[in-house]
């Protein structure tokens, strides 16, 4: 505004002064009032018009912040997990880094390839590079790159839910995610590309991080939705106002981006944000249909069925420092997928997370979860020899934050009844011990 105002000054003095010379022919004073009312009246006109298109700006910007407030969704994302997280900017780009190293030991192996019980001890790292573009006030791109080593402790366990959910175990660097969003107005956006659809639903602000919350695979999604992992997909979200989200996403359910219209995987979320005692709080309600060819327990010349479900993902914060999350799923027991030995009914999870600055330590984080897997009635009933047990299982975490670029912690889970207890070695429960670091760039 101040460069545009001493511009207009000047030509108004240049304008004068070559009014006086021009022609030697001066001007009257009642001239020189009229030219120079003139020009003050055609610069406060200037000035009303860019004031009114700073305005103009100024909304615009107001309003992009707004959908993003109204579309705030909880993930993985470094660069979204939480403010202050470490980030390069640069030209619009803003990079992120880390690594997750995690370390499990048992003395109660119970996997098809052991014997006898057994100790073991094993590691796993992973390795993810994020990069966002912002682009003006109308969406972004994303690049999600990931890598990683190690089976962990899981290949030494058979269980539906098993303790490691960050192993990768392939070094290679893989593109996980790649997408385009667009803010379509002030109430929809829509996100295509490679994504992770647990990004968008069965998503939760306690339990949904491995590298930062619990590691346990039931706490981090709910173990029967068939969530086809990356994939190409198209997400469409609509907010009408900030207590109501809705999520409706379509993906290649074989994950392979071939046939990508055979057998997709459909799912719809609708989150409720009701702000209870101005607490933050989500209460979500999903259904999917998986269009993969699934098996009849009852009849296996049935092979070309959909599998379906649906489930309910809440989390809310009950004090400053407190906050509760539960988990809820079922799925159709009549089918199963033809790539798997078993089929699950209903699974629900539930905890705690309490933060340090209860005693003194506001950056560490404390949670406790439990939660049961139950397995289809039509599985047992497939062979008579099956015990099919309900498997409980329980994990509990500590972060210790060192600095903004370090946070480590014990990890430690306990499954009773593994695998329903049909697994070979079945006379003993499961304890998992161990500690995790996570390392921010």
């Amino acid at each position: 505004m101040k460069k545009i105002t001493v511009l207009i000054t000047g030509f108004i003095i240049i304008f004068l002064t070559a009014t006086v010379f021009a022609g030697g022919n001066e001007p009257t004073n009642e001239e020189l009032l009229k030219e120079i009312k003139g020009l003050k009246a055609r610069v406060l006109e200037l000035e009303t018009r860019l004031m009114k298109q700073e305005g103009k700006i100024q909304s615009t910007e107001n309003q992009t912040q707004e959908i993003k407030d109204k579309f705030e969704h909880i993930d993985t994302h470094l660069l979204h997990r939480e403010e202050g997280l470490p980030a390069f900017f640069s030209d619009g780009f803003k990079i992120g880094a880390g690594a997750t190293m995690i370390i499990q030991g048992t003395d109660d192996v119970n996997a098809d390839s052991v014997t006898d019980n057994e100790a073991a001890t094993d590691a796993s790292y992973s390795v993810d590079l994020e990069l966002e573009k912002k682009l003006e006030d109308y969406g972004k791109i994303f690049l999600h790159l990931e890598t990683g080593k190690g089976n962990g402790i899981e290949d030494e366990l058979k269980v539906f839910s098993n303790a490691n959910q960050d192993v990768l175990n392939n070094e290679n660097v893989e593109v996980a995610e790649i997408w385009y969003e667009h803010y379509v107005n002030d109430l929809a956006i829509i996100t295509f590309g490679k994504l992770d659809p647990t990004v968008y639903f069965d998503n939760n602000a306690i339990a949904n991080d491995e590298t930062t919350q619990f590691l346990g695979r039931m706490f981090r999604n709910s173990p029967v939705i068939e969530f086809p992992g990356y994939t190409g997909g198209l997400r469409l979200a609509l907010a009408p106002n900030d207590k109501l989200e809705l999520n409706l996403g379509y993906f290649d359910a074989d994950a392979d981006w071939e046939d990508i219209t055979d057998g997709p995987f459909f799912i719809g979320q609708v989150n409720i944000k009701p702000n209870l005692f101005k607490k933050k709080g989500n209460y979500r309600l999903l259904a999917w249909l998986n269009n993969k060819n699934h098996i009849k327990w009852s009849d296996t010349t049935q092979n070309k069925e959909s599998g379906y479900g649906w489930g309910l993902s809440f989390d809310q914060e009950l004090t400053k420092n407190a906050s509760a999350f539960f988990r809820y799923g079922w799925q159709n027991p009549d089918y199963y997928l033809n790539d798997q030995t078993y089929s699950l009914e209903s699974s629900w999870s539930g905890g705690l997370q309490l933060s340090g600055e209860l005693w003194g330590r506001e950056n560490d984080v404390w949670a406790l979860a439990i939660g049961q897997i139950f397995p289809s009635k039509d599985y047992k009933d497939s062979n008579s020899a099956l015990k099919a047990k309900t498997e409980s299982h329980l994990e509990t975490y500590y972060s210790f934050k060192i600095n903004d670029h370090l946070t480590i912690g014990p990890d430690i889970q306990f499954i009773w009844n593994a695998y329903g207890k049909d697994s070979k070695i079945s006379d003993q429960s499961q304890g998992v011990y161990g500690g995790r670091a996570q390392i921010d760039f």
